[in-house]
């Protein structure tokens, strides 16, 4: 499970057991988007990141959150007209995007619910749930 206690050496296993070379720049990206779950964006990583470690650059960074992409150690999150943001939650899940805050909460499914029992979809659509659901709450 993600959490913000996770030290260097389960950063490092982590990273290790999906295949990733842990590089410094690697271990502090991951573990700045451990401590707090936010789901920042690249802008947001890259400042909290360079308070650490002051000679990164952005496309270091941008870098690194691709590759841990990839390894599936964190997800993307796509909001329409938004910057990308960056989850931790690597479970299946959807998102609450509070539009009046602009807070994005994870939510969980309930066991047992199948979103094409809720959904009006074409014939033989198949629902794919990844990190892009998003529920969005506007004021009215």
């Amino acid at each position: 499970m993600n959490t913000p206690s996770e030290n260097s050496a389960t950063l490092t296993k982590r990273l290790i057991d999906s295949g990733l070379r842990p590089t410094a720049q690697r271990e502090v990206v991951f573990k700045v988007i451990l401590e707090k779950r936010d789901h920042p964006t690249a802008d947001e990583i890259f400042a909290r990141v360079k308070s650490q470690m002051p000679t990164i650059s952005l496309a270091t960074v941008y870098n690194c959150l691709e590759t841990l992409v990839d390894h599936g150690l964190i997800r993307q999150v796509n909001f329409e007209r938004e910057s990308s943001r960056y989850c931790s939650n690597v479970n299946e899940h959807g998102h609450f995007h509070d539009a009046a805050s602009g807070a994005i909460h994870d939510i969980d499914f309930k066991p047992g619910v199948n979103l094409a029992d809720f959904l009006d979809l074409p014939p033989g659509a198949v629902i794919e749930v990844e990190t892009t659901l998003v529920v969005t709450a506007r004021p009215r």
